[in-house]
């Protein structure tokens, strides 16, 4: 059951004495109280209000824009690939900024392929495939729907969440450095890799293998993240090219 919002506004809404309502939950019988506070942060959460109002599936959209509006890798005409795409909401994103959809004529075409585990409702603009990229052979099987290499490889993967802060940690390293090695086998050289990865003292490989393979690398918590969570994002520009990675 949900309570009725609490609070108060002294003035306008958008004013300085505005104060947010915030919901409350009661926990139900038998509702862990993990569920409950889950379900409280996401009726509270302005970013899953913003992407229920805006058509986009999940607030991890507005995570990939505010990286894209300051590096500037999604352009019209661009070949991207975007890895764990579900629900979709990345992908939502990029059509019309790499104008993969042909919305635009006076602009490049782009190319957009997101790869996933599980079926990923369809998205016009976007080419959604199902496939483990960790399969021996993914990066061929890429570089053919592409029709070449990839101007951008992106992730928002996370490994399923274990209970055990380290554990996790850990897990989505490994899920960032295989993201990686694939990016070095579909990329073009200049290109770009955009990964999520967790602060926690397990990532010093990845950036430094990172670093050795691109000119650039920019280590980011958009707005969008939580502020209790330890995501962050690694944007790395530039790609060396596969003779430096290997």
């Amino acid at each position: 059951m949900v309570k009725k919002p609490t609070g108060s506004k002294s003035g306008n809404a958008s004013g300085r004495g505005y104060r947010d309502l915030t919901v409350k939950v009661k926990t139900a019988r038998g509702r862990k109280l993990s569920s409950k506070l889950w379900l409280e942060r996401q009726l509270n959460d302005p970013y899953v209000a913003r992407a229920r109002a805006e058509g986009y599936r999940g607030r991890a959209a507005f995570k990939i824009m505010e990286l894209d509006d300051k590096y500037g890798f999604l352009v019209p005409g661009a070949r991207v690939v975007d890895l764990g795409c579900a629900p979709g909401g990345w992908l939502q994103v990029a059509v019309p900024r790499l104008n993969s959809d042909g919305a635009n004529p006076k602009k490049k075409q782009g190319r957009l392929i997101g790869l996933d585990l599980q079926e990923v409702d369809p998205i016009p603009g976007a080419e959604i495939h199902v496939l483990d990229f960790l399969a021996e052979g993914a990066d061929v099987t890429i570089k053919g729907w592409l029709d070449g290499e990839a101007d951008v490889v992106m992730s928002d993967m996370a490994a399923s969440s274990s209970g055990h802060k380290q554990t996790d940690h850990l897990r989505i390293i490994a899920l960032c450095e295989a993201a990686a090695e694939l990016a070095f086998d579909v990329l073009s050289p200049g290109g770009t890799f955009v990964a999520k990865v967790l602060a926690g003292g397990a990532e010093g490989d990845l950036q430094k293998r990172l670093k050795q393979n691109f000119t650039k690398v920019a280590n980011v918590k958009p707005a969008a993240s939580r502020a209790d969570s330890s995501e962050k994002f690694v944007v790395a520009q530039g790609f060396r090219g596969r003779d430096t990675a290997d």
